[in-house]
Parts: C-alpha cells; structure tokens; sequence
C-alpha cells in the first residue's frame, strides 16, 4: 500500500485528490494539510510514502515544506505553467517530481506510483522549461564537479538534462537501454544524487548545461 499525504490550501482540490487517491487499492491517503507547517507537521507524524505537495500556501511554502521533509518522504510537486520560476527552487529543496493541477486523474495516479517506486517524475516539458529559466537566471555552481566523470557519462547527463527518456538516450547515442542504465547508476552514486531530478540540477549548477547551450 502507498501512503499519500496531500497538501493544498485549496479544500475542494485536496478533496478531490483524495477521493481519485482512494478509489485505487493500492493508494491510500494517510493525510491532509492546508499549509506548509502542517504538512510538515503530518508527514513527520504518519511517515507517507509521497506527498502532493503544492507550492503555494500560506506562511509556509510548499518548497519550504519540501525541504524539511525531502528525507522523510517523496516530494510530487503540484503546480501551474504560471509557476515555472518555482520549479527550479523546488527540485533544489528536494522534489522527486512535478504535475500539473490539470494532469488527467489516470497521470496523476501513475505519477504517484514512479515516485513512490524511487523514480523522479520530470516530463521533457519541464525539463525544457528548466534550462530556459536556468539561462535566464544562472546561479553558481553549488554541487560536487564533474572531474570523475567520464566523456559519455556526461553525454548522458546533458541528455538527460534535455528531459530524454532512458529510451531515447540509448537511440541518440546508439546504445542498449541496459547500457544507459549503468551509466545513470554510475553518475547518481559520483554525484551523490538521489534520483534523476538530482541528476538534472547537477547538470545545470555544474554548468554542463549553460555550456552546451
């Protein structure tokens, strides 16, 4: 069973959220919070093993929220188009992945379980949207550098980066999807990242991204 904590200030969407979340057998939600601190307060009590996370809320945000929760549970960001400049902060805090609040329920429901499974969810959409705002607004670098890392492991991170699935990765450079995986194992244990979205940020504050751009 996948625990689900949903946090919104908005009653009718957690409400709503809830009631798609438990008509599935194998979700169920533990939870709900109107804010930041009291999602905070509930993932810290019920231990979920995801929580819809919004971004905006009062006092405390969403990507606070994410922070200090980011190793108790997985974090599944819901947000707008209009939220972009968000996102970037939000995968920094320890997001495993993003959604739109107007995601089909079926999307939603599979998103839950990718990330529940360890998977970070970043959609080539968002990707692209990332390295647009990373372009717009650099920061230094902020993460381990890329010394130990081989010419094609970087290959895969800048593809990755680009939002390419392991499938097309391993079409581009012409190799196995096992092949990929290996190389994506390698770069997730010698840049010290959790998952993919990790992976990603490493790619734009090593500069790998604004580089190749």
């Amino acid at each position: 069973m996948i625990r689900v904590v949903i946090a919104d200030d908005q009653a009718l969407l957690r409400g709503s959220f809830k009631v798609l979340v438990d008509s599935e057998p194998d979700l169920e939600v533990v939870g709900e919070a109107a804010t930041g601190a009291e999602a905070v307060d509930v993932v810290l009590e019920r231990r979920p093993d995801v929580v819809l996370m919004d971004v905006r809320m009062p006092g405390m945000d969403g990507i606070e929220a994410t922070r200090r929760i980011k190793d108790v549970a997985r974090v599944l960001v819901v947000t707008m188009f209009d939220l972009d400049a968000y996102v970037y902060d939000a995968l920094r805090a320890g997001a495993s992945g993003f959604l739109l609040k107007d995601t089909p329920p079926a999307d939603l429901l599979a998103a839950v379980r990718v990330v529940a499974g360890g998977e970070a969810l970043l959609a080539p959409t968002i990707t692209r949207r990332l390295i647009e705002e990373f372009t717009r607004t650099p920061v230094l670098p902020q993460v381990k550098g890329l010394e130990g890392v081989t010419e094609r492991e970087r290959e895969v991170l800048l593809l990755i980066a680009r939002g390419l699935s392991n499938r097309e990765i391993a079409a581009h450079l012409q190799v196995s999807p096992a092949t990929v995986k290996t190389h994506i194992t390698r770069l997730l244990s010698k840049l010290e990242a959790r998952d993919r979205a990790q992976l990603v940020i490493a790619a734009y504050e090593s500069g790998l991204v604004s580089a190749a751009a």
